[in-house]
């Protein structure tokens, strides 16, 4: 894929998981690649196994200042910016009404919407001038609800709005918006998923070796990327529950308990 040649793209949640994966496929793809994480070593030690030399950008994006000096420091170091991909996110595993501290939700609004929204504020003026590409990985549960996750489905469902809104906004002005709604993908996401008690779990409640990995996810996102696609929903039970939803949508609550309670 051409189209990532010497292209400037910043990838927050670049650390691990599927923003890890994005970062070693786009590198090798000759992209130049801005790695943005809370923990700066570990892109540091991401950074010494890719392919070129990158800019490595240790922030918490749920800090409106530190997510300006994200682009401030992308644009003196590259002077222009090509592809935002908001990667990073974090996510729930607890019953709503088994909650014992609701600032869980706020937090999950800070991280999963709050932080791509003000980044993407941050990077406008750069990606207009590059006719360039916002970039959001979502999820399934932005499309429908998914039972111990309502917070987190709150938090997908409003950026999944607020980027639909955008595209529109934009659609004049050269700035495609692209969202991609894995399914359940191996990732440190679910050891970190926050229980009821508002502390980690500790250990991924998933079947990992019945869902997708983190690489398998990323390569099929690239080419949704390449294309500058309005959307990619990247599993076929969510291509099918997206319609069903209208016409049986019963069918979807049950298969999202289903899944849950499977683990895949």
């Amino acid at each position: 894929m051409d189209e990532f040649q010497q292209k400037v793209v910043v990838v927050t949640g670049a650390s691990e998981g599927i923003g890890r994966a994005l970062c070693q496929q786009l590198a090798a793809l000759g992209a130049r690649l801005v790695l943005v994480a809370r923990h700066r070593q570990r892109l540091l030690d991401l950074a010494a196994t890719l392919p070129g030399e990158h800019l490595v950008l240790a922030a918490d994006l749920c800090d409106e200042d530190q997510c300006l000096q994200v682009i401030i420091d992308t644009l003196a170091h590259y002077h222009h910016l090509d592809i935002l991909i908001n990667n990073a996110g974090i996510t729930m595993w607890s019953r709503f009404d088994e909650l014992e501290d609701l600032a869980v939700l706020e937090r999950l609004m800070a991280v999963n919407y709050l932080a791509p929204a003000r980044l993407t504020h941050a990077a406008l003026p750069a990606l207009k001038a590059a006719s360039g590409q916002i970039v959001v990985v979502s999820s399934l549960a932005g499309i429908t609800g998914v039972p111990t996750r309502s917070g987190y489905c709150a938090s997908k469902h409003a950026v999944m709005g607020l980027f639909d809104s955008l595209r529109i906004e934009l659609m004049d002005q050269g700035v495609a918006v692209t969202l991609l709604c894995p399914d359940f993908v191996v990732s440190e996401i679910h050891k970190r998923a926050i229980g009821c008690d508002g502390q980690a779990l500790g250990v991924t409640p998933m079947q990992e070796a019945k869902i997708m990995t983190s690489d398998e996810c990323a390569a099929m996102m690239l080419p949704a990327i390449a294309g500058r696609h309005r959307q990619l929903i990247m599993s076929r039970r969510g291509r099918l529950g997206r319609w069903l939803k209208l016409i049986k949508p019963l069918w979807i609550d049950k298969l999202a308990k289903k899944a849950i309670e499977s683990g895949h």
